[in-house]
């Protein structure tokens, strides 16, 4: 007898989220960072690759927003903000560069995959899944390319910078402990969800881009800095926002996505590549000019994620702040521009077709 919908749909979540769990153990006993996170987009990934559904409510991936960003708000702390003064200029030079670094990108894309400048620009300057999909809509290009390199993008930061930052500092020997080390109350988490909660709904209410995370951070910043009673959240809590946001990520790639973008998917892995590897040169450079460690830089400077490389900065217990000031200032520089990034890019595209033509 088929299963009624209203009961198949919370059986349905129990058993996605329960094989999340088992695959979160199972690179937690491997010794991955933020094992919880890639062994559940694994697991998502290889049920939707199965043609399988991942049928999970939104709000979800929103409660794990909220839920890394509030511990990751606990770093800004009267000492860390003053410390972020200092490198705003870093942080603007940063942000600016990595849109240079992504029409470059966009360029070798084009001959590569033989795009459109509109596709190439938009599957090069990070800029979330979601945004970059209503633009290509918006300039009459093809979404599916440009979701699966952005979604790409996002996924390959995931699985090779935090294990390889992990390995190449040497001093963690265990990442889960890392993490699991917190100390915390009861009163002070509450009130350090209630501070992200109300965060999220102010910049919901504003509209801003991606609110569940920039509102709940903001949040849990403001009441760190004012050095509010605030803690952190007991170990399983961020477990289970790990798993979340693992799930929703990797239940993007499905086969009907795959399919679409086929002829266009070794050009994207060569691009993400090069982007990955022309940030790190940037943040190596800017190490050198501000004199942080290499890998809180390379970390800052990654062409999106900001929630993986800030809990990897957590993990690392260095630069946590300075590393999420860095993500959350090129976000500011990049997502409500980005209208304007790729309105000037098919007006220049123009140009030149014209005066070839002409």
């Amino acid at each position: 007898m088929p299963m009624h919908p209203a009961l198949g749909r919370p059986a349905h979540a129990v058993l996605i989220y329960g094989g999340a769990l088992i695959s979160g153990l199972a690179a937690s006993r491997i010794g991955f960072p933020l094992p919880w996170m890639l062994g559940a987009m694994l697991f998502a990934a290889g049920v939707r690759l199965a043609d399988r559904p991942v049928a999970i409510p939104v709000q979800t991936r929103q409660a794990g927003q909220v839920l890394v960003a509030c511990s990751v708000g606990l770093s800004f702390t009267p000492e860390a903000v003053a410390t972020m003064g200092a490198l705003l200029w870093a942080m603007l030079a940063a942000a600016i560069l990595t849109v240079a670094i992504g029409f470059v990108v966009a360029a070798a894309l084009m001959r590569l995959a033989r795009v459109d400048v509109i596709t190439a620009v938009l599957s090069s300057v990070p800029m979330g899944p979601v945004e970059s999909a209503v633009l290509a809509q918006a300039h009459g290009v093809a979404p599916g390319p440009v979701v699966f390199a952005q979604t790409l993008r996002i996924t390959a930061l995931v699985i090779v910078i935090p294990p390889s930052i992990v390995a190449l500092d040497g001093t963690v020997r265990d990442p889960v402990a890392m993490l699991a080390r917190t100390d915390w109350s009861l009163a002070g988490a509450a009130f350090l969800v209630l501070a992200g909660m109300g965060g999220a709904l102010v910049a919901h209410r504003l509209r801003l881009a991606n609110p569940f995370f920039v509102g709940a951070l903001a949040g849990a910043a403001l009441a760190a800095a004012f050095s509010l009673p605030i803690t952190a959240f007991p170990y399983p809590v961020l477990v289970v926002a790990q798993m979340f946001l693992g799930v929703w990520l990797g239940a993007v790639f499905d086969r009907d996505l795959l399919r679409r973008a086929r002829g266009f998917i070794p050009a994207a892995l060569v691009s993400s590549l090069l982007l990955t590897i022309l940030c790190a040169g940037m943040g190596l450079g800017l190490a050198w000019l501000t004199g942080q460690p290499g890998t809180v830089m390379i970390l800052a400077t990654a062409p999106g994620s900001v929630t993986e490389m800030a809990l990897t900065a957590k993990i690392l217990q260095e630069g946590l702040a300075l590393v999420t000031a860095f993500h959350l200032v090129r976000i500011f520089v990049i997502i409500p521009n980005a209208g304007r990034i790729i309105g000037l890019t098919a007006r220049l595209a123009g140009w030149i077709s014209d005066r070839r033509r002409g």
